[in-house]
């Protein structure tokens, strides 16, 4: 469902991307871990379309991005660190808006579905966002990917600056989106958060993926791979 084949980006010399080859299946989490620079964001960047690769291909269920721009972004939803929402609407009428965009028209009843599904009930769907927390914002944006039925999602520092029951909260509509096929792409620091939800954990060092731990939920603790990590970098 996400596929990088030797995907490459130079900002003028410095290396930002480095040959990166990677498959995700529908159902898998792949956590990307790094330091700032690493290249986990331009990872994300390519596939959106908001970077243009170097060389090599960022595909989306088979389309590659920079050949189907529109294509491919109609199986893809993304949550970056703060969610772009429309303060003065509602939860509800953001939700209506974005998967109209994306070219639903969905029932009230569907979308109220949708926001409880990501843990919203209708009362909070009726404040304005502006009187949302950043969980509640988060929450939102996981509603409109179920409202797209994106296929894939890519997450960029999603549980920064939660607090622990909101970030738990949210790793519990990971691995439901997970449960129903989504394939997922998380940039993310959290160690600890990485370790509950990923099926892979990859590191990523001045552009490479240098290491890839193929049985994350095996694992039994975070340390073990916050020692590899520290190893790693």
């Amino acid at each position: 469902m996400i596929s990088a084949q030797q995907l490459t980006k130079h900002y003028g010399d410095k290396i930002a991307l480095d040959n990166l080859t990677l498959d995700i299946a529908p159902g898998e989490i792949f956590c990307l871990l790094g330091q700032n620079g690493a290249g986990k964001t331009t990872t994300i960047n390519c596939f959106l379309g908001f970077v243009q690769p170097s060389s090599g291909q960022a595909c989306i269920n088979g389309l590659e991005v920079t050949k189907h721009p529109i294509e491919s972004k109609k199986h893809l939803a993304y949550l970056p660190e703060v969610v772009m929402l429309y303060p003065n609407l509602t939860g509800f009428e953001n939700l209506d808006y974005f998967s109209r965009l994306a070219g639903f028209k969905h029932e009230k009843g569907e979308l109220l579905m949708y926001l409880e599904t990501a843990g919203l009930d209708e009362k909070d769907g009726k404040r304005r966002v502006s009187e949302y927390s950043k969980g509640m914002r988060q929450k939102v944006g996981i509603a409109i990917a179920l409202a797209k039925k994106a296929k894939a999602l890519f997450l960029d520092e999603p549980t920064s600056g939660l607090d622990p029951k909101a970030s738990n909260d949210f790793s519990d509509l990971l691995l439901e989106l997970r449960n129903n096929g989504v394939a997922m792409l998380m940039a993310t620091h959290d160690i600890f958060r990485a370790k509950d939800v990923a099926t892979r954990i990859g590191i990523m060092k001045d552009g490479r993926l240098v290491n890839v731990l193929d049985n994350a939920q095996n694992i039994l603790h975070a340390k073990e791979i916050e020692e590899i990590y520290l190893q790693t970098i």
